[in-house]
């Protein structure tokens, strides 16, 4: 249902259900799934993660066979309710409906993008930081037509990748979303051919996982922490989460590039 394939300091999780449901979600797999992500954010040695629906969808969203078991207004209170509720103050939230979706981690997470990826699955597709898709992949509130609100972050989401006028209308309509309108929009950063979204985006987490981790994740928590703040709150996070990442590795990474007689403004090393 759920497995991890290692190259290194990459992890490729790969949701394997489609026979069945298309890689929609139902408990066990979102179980699978954030459980897998937990491993790779505590692993020291993975650097980037790399989300992937085995079969050619990326995930069909919320399995809806599930919810329909859930008219029971019993069943509704146990496994929605009580079991996903946000708890109050600041403690750790409960896994979303499509798993990692509540989950922030300190290392980057490209989805790769193949086939549908709607209603949940394009939440699921929001949450990670980067998204590699396929030409023939789509994204779409499919669940419009079924009456199932957004509940993975994706009204919040997609609202600041796209801008909220546009948010709406794609949210509201529930229309589809195809791969190059998305890359137009700002919801994905690379279009490849089908068949070759989880090769690209493999390439690119290799490319992300080769530079210095602690400057990494600095820069990626600044970005995730610093959204709609004011600028001087803004600056202020980005010197407290990047000033120790300078003394870690910055000052030795000076080093190397002084003893190899490196000039400014010679990328070509890079």
């Amino acid at each position: 249902m759920v497995r991890i394939e290692k190259q290194g300091a990459v992890w490729t999780i790969i949701h394997s259900r489609f026979a069945e449901a298309r890689n929609a979600m139902d408990p066990d797999s979102a179980e699978a799934i954030l459980a897998a992500f937990k491993e790779f954010d505590a692993d020291d040695s993975a650097s980037v993660a790399v989300l992937w629906g085995e079969g050619g969808a990326f995930c069909a969203g919320w399995d809806l066979k599930f919810a329909s078991t859930l008219s029971d207004r019993a069943a509704f209170q146990r496994h929605v309710v009580d079991g996903l509720a946000f708890p109050t103050g600041a403690n750790p939230a409960p896994r979303g409906p499509l798993g990692p979706t509540r989950l922030e981690l300190s290392k980057p997470v490209i989805a790769a993008v193949e086939g549908p990826a709607v209603a949940g699955g394009m939440e699921l597709a929001l949450w990670c930081d980067i998204r590699v898709m396929a030409e023939s992949a789509y994204f779409g509130v499919y669940c419009r037509r079924w009456g199932i609100p957004l509940l993975d972050g994706g009204s919040v989401r997609l609202a600041r990748l796209v801008g909220q006028g546009r948010a709406m209308e794609i949210i509201l309509t529930g229309r589809k979303v195809p791969a190059d309108e998305a890359l137009r929009i700002g919801m994905c950063e690379q279009v490849v051919e089908t068949g070759g979204a989880r090769a690209a985006a493999e390439a690119m987490a290799r490319e992300i996982a080769r530079f210095p981790q602690a400057a990494v994740r600095a820069d990626r928590r600044s970005v995730v922490e610093t959204y709609g703040l004011p600028v001087r709150e803004a600056l202020r996070q980005e010197w407290t989460n990047g000033v120790e990442a300078i003394f870690k590795e910055g000052v030795s990474g000076a080093a190397r590039f002084a003893a190899g007689k490196g000039r400014h403004g010679d990328f070509a090393k890079i």
